[in-house]
């Protein structure tokens, strides 16, 4: 299974920017599974992660960590990682 976790806060503008990215991506590929974890209220996996910046997206297969995308991601750049994986 393919999981692109989604690490934001409510009060980041860049995360904001993600988000429809986001939405579009889940339309265009619905396999795939977002998770959005929000580090204010989830620090420990923002740690276990090492988020030290948002938005952080973290491309997952199986359980393990693939990718990792600091700051805003495009979404050609995000379905071409995916696809990459699948």
């Amino acid at each position: 299974m393919i999981i692109l976790k989604d690490f934001y806060a409510d009060w980041c503008f860049p995360c904001k920017m993600q988000s429809p990215i986001l939405d579009e991506l889940k339309k265009e590929l619905p396999g795939l599974k977002v998770e959005k974890i929000n580090i204010d209220q989830n620090q420990e996996e923002a740690a276990k992660y090492g988020v030290m910046s948002i938005p952080t997206l973290i491309l997952e297969k199986d359980g393990e960590m693939v990718k990792k995308f600091v700051g805003v991601t495009y979404k050609d750049e995000l379905k071409k990682a995916i696809k990459a994986v699948e």
